[in-house]
């Protein structure tokens, strides 16, 4: 658009050209202007077409606009000055031989300001362009530092956090873990041994779970960095069997549901079974998952507890951080009390499956 008015308007200046131009001016004016259409690609050349209108005919307008360009899109000094000086001797020739002093020192002074007004102008517009590119940068450099900064810091808290695991939770667990097995061996009966049992092999499992965590945490960089091994629907049997509560497990998911999927039924029944353990040992639990139109659903739903629950200590972010990645994967998690005085945990998730392999 911008281009159009400036031919347009160099156009205009050779057609009502009121010297009485010939012929050939009137021609080279017109060639002076349809030169403005290749000033952004080859701004030397289209200068240098507009220079046999204005030194010949009347291309001030089309001369003037080349010089712009010339100014605004080259960085080399020497040829803007030359160019200038070719525009300056052109516009004194264009106003005519002076007579007088005064008509000396007036064309001179038209003479430079065609010379050097436009040349100005596309200096004043290529430094404007610098200048934002350079904010840009040193907006991008200045964003690119707060991450790193960030990172670093992030860095430090999860190094923190892996020493404080490793040196607190992990010798506590190990800990509780001889303890076990200490009373495992030295147990009075069976059922005695066997609580013992199923207290040492979660702190084996929890050690285990506490070790990959550690060496997540320790790891740097990489948010896409997986801990190894990934629970699955495959592992939801010996959750169920070392929880050591009374469950009925009936899960009928298929295995190729994506792993996000698959990890998050795993820790939502893990939490709802530590929540039983915890609040209610001696209840009756019912696992449940199936898929239902384009969604997976999960229950955990425990009776009323037969005993006094045990007083063990909570923060109630576990019933959250499910929530939350529930949330993250596009489903949701509901809790609640039972009529029966039981807890009921429900999850909702879109069916998402893993794609399967192409044949070669």
């Amino acid at each position: 658009m911008v281009d159009a008015l400036f031919v347009a308007a160099a156009v205009a200046d050779a057609v009502l050209d009121i010297s009485g131009a010939t012929t050939v001016e009137t021609w080279l004016s017109l060639l002076a202007a349809a030169a403005l259409l290749l000033r952004r690609r080859f701004p030397v050349l289209a200068f240098a077409l507009t220079m046999p209108g204005l030194f010949v005919g009347s291309a001030v307008v089309a001369g003037s606009v080349a010089l712009f360009t010339l100014g605004e899109r080259t960085s080399r000094r020497w040829l803007m000055l030359l160019a200038a000086l070719v525009q300056f001797v052109g516009f004194s020739g264009f106003v005519g031989p002076p007579q007088t002093l005064d008509e000396i020192v007036v064309s001179v002074v038209y003479a430079l300001i065609f010379a050097l007004g436009p040349l100005a102008v596309g200096l004043l517009v290529q430094t404007r362009a610098r200048l934002t590119d350079q904010l840009a940068e040193s907006r991008r450099a200045r964003e690119d530092e707060r991450r790193q900064a960030a990172a670093v810091a992030l860095s430090r808290e999860r190094a923190l956090l892996a020493r404080e695991m490793h040196d607190v939770v992990s010798h506590q667990v190990t800990l509780i873990a001889v303890q076990a097995g200490a009373m495992q061996m030295a147990g009075r009966d069976e059922a005695e041994r066997g609580f013992a049992r199923t207290i040492r092999q979660l702190c084996v499992v929890t050690l285990q779970e506490l070790r990959e965590m550690v060496q997540v945490l320790r790891a740097s960089g990489g948010t896409d960095r997986e801990i190894a091994p990934q629970p699955v629907l495959a592992d939801l049997p010996r959750l169920v069997a070392e929880s050591g509560l009374e469950t009925s497990c009936t899960v009928d998911l298929p295995d190729t549901l994506a792993r996000p999927l698959q990890r998050a039924v795993y820790r939502f029944v893990q939490e709802g079974l530590t929540n039983v353990r915890k609040h209610a040992p001696d209840a009756t639990v019912r696992v449940s998952g199936r898929i239902h139109g384009e969604h997976v659903l999960v229950d955990v739903v425990n009776g009323p507890a037969r005993s006094d629950r045990l007083e063990l200590p909570g923060s109630g972010l576990g019933l959250i951080g499910l929530g939350e990645r529930a949330s993250l994967l596009g489903g949701n998690m509901e809790s609640g009390p039972q009529p029966d005085d039981g807890f009921a945990l429900h999850l909702r998730l879109p069916v998402e499956h893993v794609p399967a392999a192409r044949p070669v």
